[in-house]
């Protein structure tokens, strides 16, 4: 797949069937388009494409700092590849380009740019200076300037009945499941291992500290979770508590994962860790000891599931 992380920078002359949208989560929703232009780019001479926007519209416009996104730029790159996408453009969200006319979107960059022959787009995507043009404007639009459109229609799309803010809802009421059924894969988190206290060890269950760079990038409710990573080429199990240590006066939130049956030194290394599914709220406990007692039950709990 090629990435290319400004319109600008895209050289490429081939033509191609392309989708528009932010895609967060890339949700079993997003896969009803995004299978569609790749099928069609197999069936013809076209290079599937997909354009999309970073950072997320909300967080420009209306100075939304606190949206959350389901994917960080890298792991939206992963997902995308891994459906066989042939061309990835990540372009900046700025105000200056939400100002570009429609057409002038449609003509500079789709057309002159990336030399598109067809749009498969959801029946209610707007597009252009104050998101007032339509699927009926692209059509036009495509009349002029010689593209196809096809519109996925809302009986299509709606029988998914999939949003990111569903997905987003559910991850924060600590609804791994649901989250996941949503999304078609595991919810996942990437980032690098950093030295934590050494509390994990202290108890007896060592733990790999996460540390995510993206703070836009969505954490799950605080609790305790069954994981897997792949390390060393293998998959590998464990379980990971996200939250603040309440039981040893912990003040600072943390994301801890004590990996199975692996004591490899992860120290500085990115990692992604899936989350399959959640064991249960964070507790302040009444000792250490309760702790202990607690976190062999997590343990005993986790293998039985990944067991099943």
């Amino acid at each position: 797949m090629i990435t290319v992380r400004n319109i600008s920078k895209y050289k490429e002359e081939y033509p191609t069937v392309i989708t528009i949208g932010t895609f967060d989560g890339v949700h079993i929703g997003h896969l009803k388009i995004l299978s569609k232009i790749i099928n069609h780019a197999k069936s013809t001479e076209l290079k599937s494409s997909v354009l999309t926007f970073f950072p997320h519209p909300r967080m420009v416009l209306q100075k939304d700092a606190n949206i959350k996104l389901l994917n960080t730029i890298e792991e939206k790159i992963t997902i995308l590849e891994n459906l066989g996408l042939d061309v990835l453009i990540i372009h900046p969200f700025t105000k200056e380009f939400s100002r570009l006319t429609a057409v002038e979107f449609v003509r500079d960059m789709l057309v002159n740019t990336l030399h598109i022959k067809k749009v498969i787009i959801g029946y209610d995507h707007r597009f252009g200076r104050n998101r007032n043009a339509n699927i009926t404007d692209l059509i036009t639009f495509g009349n002029t300037y010689d593209f196809s459109v096809e519109e996925i229609p809302a009986q299509e799309i709606d029988d998914v009945s999939v949003s990111s803010t569903k997905i987003r809802k559910a991850l924060e009421d600590g609804d791994i499941e649901t989250a996941n059924s949503y999304l078609g894969y595991e919810y996942m988190l990437t980032g690098t291992i950093i030295k934590g206290k050494g509390i994990g060890k202290q108890l007896g269950y060592p733990t790999a500290n996460l540390s995510i760079a993206e703070d836009y990038k969505l954490i799950p409710k605080n609790g305790a979770y069954v994981i897997n990573s792949i390390l060393d080429g293998a998959v590998v199990y464990g379980m990971m508590n996200i939250g603040y240590n309440p039981t040893v006066n912990g003040t600072e939130k943390s994301i801890e994962i004590n990996f199975f049956d692996f004591n490899t030194d992860l120290y500085d290394q990115k990692i992604q860790v899936n989350i399959l599914v959640r064991l249960r709220d964070e507790h302040k406990f009444e000792s250490v000891e309760a702790l202990k007692n607690q976190l062999a039950k997590d343990k005993e709990k986790s293998l039985h599931y990944i067991k099943k």
